[in-house]
């Protein structure tokens, strides 16, 4: 197995057209007004946001080029390569700005989102997770014989696993072989090997077989914990480790052919990743089999002003910035207006579930946007959402600060079950503004 290409590739022209597209009523948000143009001609009408209707979902253009430029420069950094997981966002563009700040491949969750990335060109996935769907491999296998230099990499955590890769590539012309990474997994964990003994046996069955091609060690340590206690990261550290001894094994064993692989790290320890994998990077060889070591970080581009704004490393006074290092920055936020003030105390804002993301956290408002930007009532806080309110309540202040009509800007909590909610976000130049410019749209396949 070789690596020909230190970066990930798709077509920028496939993904240039997305904004010939035609707006319409299932584009949330949009006023009547836009539907029927395309979105470069919408553009052109130097639209702002509140041309918009409520709610809004929008990602602010300055945050994420500062984002990834932090985590690409971070990553060259520590040695390490990054796979961005792109079912955080879905959007092709973000892919191709990923790509553009040097990413060696995006990462995918199932077999349609791989389909979806390879129908805008990329060339070089990682697929974290096993691919077993009869469909899915039967695609796979043609697009290899179509495009040899097409890079497809899943995950096996079973020989159960192996043996059904094998028996539906069974039929794929000859010399056709899938890439595949061992899964380590952990005790109450997710997917993966509970034991390395468990993954040696995946391991073997993988290098004997005439349909697959033995390419590293995959795994997920955000599945052992959720916290940076000293529990919780001794958790994560532990399993890191294992991984690199099972890699060392392998190589020893001479199970890879060529190059390896081994790759971990979501957004909250991208860190401890670095720390106890790094020193396996050896893309020469110089040590035995050149290996490549991958983050997979996703929300990294996104970040938020939630979970990952108090876990991740790459935060302001995080662990693993130094000097005068720039720290990620939430680049989402939601925009809701009160439609209702029905007693003192509460206002009903028409966001909800159906609009903005909870399952990390309820929604934080900020502040009242508009002309003349005013703070929140003292103590106001997101309480409930419904499908499509989320109730404000507040102990003090003004009373009149939030009036039927007054939008309120939300901050957000997990990037990736905020974007699934929309198929075109808003992109602005900056959220801070008392007028935010309307500078792009991305679009997103969920």
């Amino acid at each position: 197995m070789e690596f020909g290409r230190s970066v990930v590739a798709l077509d920028n022209d496939v993904v240039a057209a997305l904004h010939d597209r035609k707006l319409g009523a299932e584009h949330k948000s949009l006023p009547p007004t836009a539907w029927g143009l395309t979105v470069r001609e919408y553009l052109a009408t130097a639209p702002h946001l509140d041309h918009l209707q409520t709610p809004v979902l929008t990602v602010d253009r300055a945050a994420v080029d500062s984002n990834l430029a932090v985590m690409a420069e971070w990553a060259a950094a520590q040695g390490v390569r990054l796979a961005p997981h792109g079912k955080t966002t879905m959007s092709p563009q973000l892919w191709g700005e990923q790509s553009a700040a040097g990413s060696w491949g995006i990462t995918l969750a199932t077999g349609w989102q791989a389909q979806v990335g390879r129908s805008f060109g990329l060339d070089r996935i990682m697929l974290a997770n096993a691919l077993v769907d009869p469909a899915g491999l039967a695609w796979a296998a043609d697009e290899l014989v179509r495009d040899p230099d097409f890079e497809l990499y899943s995950w096996a955590d079973g020989v159960g696993t192996v043996r059904e890769m094998e028996r539906h590539l069974a039929f794929a012309p000859a010399g056709v072989r899938l890439s595949v990474l061992v899964e380590l997994g952990g005790p109450h964990g997710r997917t993966g090997a509970r034991t390395l003994t468990e993954a040696h046996e995946i391991a073997e069955a993988i290098h004997a077989s005439d349909r697959l091609i033995l390419a590293g060690v995959g795994g997920y340590e955000g599945a052992l914990a959720h916290d940076r206690t000293p529990e919780g990261l001794a958790a994560v550290r532990h399993y890191l480790d294992e991984m690199g001894v099972l890699h060392q094994e392998l190589a020893a064993q001479g199970r890879y052919e060529g190059r390896a692989i081994i790759t971990a790290g979501g957004s909250a320890y991208p860190d401890l990743v670095v720390e106890r994998l790094a020193g396996l990077a050896d893309e020469q060889g110089a040590h035995g089999v050149p290996t490549t070591v991958l983050l997979r970080s996703g929300a990294y581009v996104i970040h938020d002003d939630g979970f990952y704004s108090g876990i991740s490393p790459l935060t302001a006074g995080g662990a693993s910035l130094t000097g005068d290092a720039r720290p990620l920055r939430s680049a989402m936020h939601g925009w809701a207006r009160c439609v209702s003030r029905p007693e003192p105390g509460l206002a009903l804002l028409d966001a909800g579930k159906r609009d903005l993301p909870f399952d990390e956290g309820l929604p934080v408002p900020q502040l009242v946007a508009g002309p003349a930007v005013k703070p929140l009532p003292e103590g106001a806080t997101v309480t409930k959402l419904n499908d499509q309110h989320a109730f404000l309540r507040w102990t003090g202040g003004d009373a009149e600060s939030v009036p039927v009509g007054a939008v309120v800007r939300l901050g957000l909590s997990h990037p990736c079950t905020a974007f699934d909610k929309w198929r075109l976000i808003p992109v602005i130049d900056d959220a801070g503004a008392e007028r935010p410019r309307i500078v792009d749209f991305l679009h997103t396949f969920f």
